[in-house]
């Protein structure tokens, strides 16, 4: 499958805050937060949604084609995602704006405060995805991810004219988007991912119930935390799969990229809905073992071996056919 990214591609900064954040907020007092939290730890690392999902399926054997807008700043960031099988011909370069930031601090129970500056990803809503999928030969499927919130629309917008197959992803964007904007964002869309708190977020915004939701959309992925995933749709019994195995905590930024990396890779294979979720859920696991977003690698035996362990010989088979090639 041919699959485009679209969606913000940043600079991570990220930080530990050796406490808890829940402690430190006063429930009377929330009009009025003045907080400075003395962190430990600083790293600086590439991330952005779509850049992370991109590097994801690269990581898998699938060259995701990354759609969005960075500045100058970019030149670096473009070698390490090209060396690691990401198409970056479809990226904007901007004249004017540095590539956006993403600032985070996670606390001791990885919860998590974060700022992001736009800047480049602005000028996202001038992308078009014709010309995109007319260099590919043709686009299976478009991954709309959080971006500038009028390039979304625009994005899914251009998908339903042209007849392309679109995921829509608000995930952080759903804070800043309007009602109107979110049902023009899923109206049509073959999945609609969400965590479980932004499940909600989009049933207020939209005023759709959840049954309404699913008329709109043919596959809603709702990601659980360590429940792992739930996956219902119009013709799709319910479908739960637990997390996988981790080794590790180490920060729990862009796991959910990682899981869309995943999920979609494995579709790209031929694989079912449950396969392919457990095939993200241990790829999400990757991430939250490692501190950064694309800090990780995948050796194929390793990975099987993993899949194996937590969801079986059959799993472990028909994943293994496909990373081996």
């Amino acid at each position: 499958m041919k699959i485009a990214v679209t969606g913000s591609i940043a600079t991570d900064h990220l930080m530990h805050f050796p406490g808890r954040f829940a402690t430190q907020l006063m429930p009377d007092q929330l009009d009025r937060v003045s907080l400075s939290f003395l962190v430990d730890d600083l790293v600086v690392r590439r991330g952005g949604v779509a850049a992370n999902i991109a590097f994801g399926m690269g990581q898998l054997g699938l060259r995701g084609i990354l759609v969005g807008a960075v500045g100058s700043d970019f030149a670096d960031y473009r070698s390490w995602l090209e060396r690691h099988g990401v198409d970056c011909d479809s990226v904007h370069v901007s004249e004017f704006a540095h590539t956006s930031r993403f600032v985070c601090t996670t606390d001791d129970d990885m919860c998590q405060i974060a700022s992001f500056y736009a800047g480049a990803m602005s000028e996202a809503r001038n992308i078009e995805l014709g010309p995109i999928d007319e260099r590919v030969g043709g686009l299976d499927l478009v991954l709309v991810g959080a971006n500038d919130p009028e390039a979304m629309v625009r994005h899914t917008a251009e998908c339903r004219q042209r007849g392309l197959r679109f995921a829509a992803d608000p995930s952080q964007q759903l804070a800043r988007m309007t009602g109107d904007q979110v049902r023009q964002l899923i109206d049509g869309a073959a999945f609609l991912f969400t965590n479980e708190y932004e499940k909600t977020l989009l049933e207020s915004k939209t005023g759709y119930s959840a049954d309404e939701v699913l008329d709109r959309v043919d596959v809603r992925v709702t990601t659980l935390g360590k429940d792992g995933v739930e996956i219902v749709g119009r013709n799709v019994g319910r479908i739960h799969v637990a997390c996988a195995t981790e080794t590790a905590k180490a920060d729990p930024t862009g796991v959910g990229d990682g899981f869309r990396a995943g999920f979609l890779t494995a579709l790209s294979w031929g694989l079912d809905l449950q396969r392919a979720a457990e095939v993200g859920n241990l790829l999400a696991t990757y991430v939250l073992e490692t501190v950064g977003t694309q800090e990780y690698s995948v050796d194929a035996t390793e990975f099987v071996k993993r899949l194996g362990d937590d969801y079986g010989d059959r799993a472990a088979e028909e994943v293994g056919a496909h990373l081996a090639r």
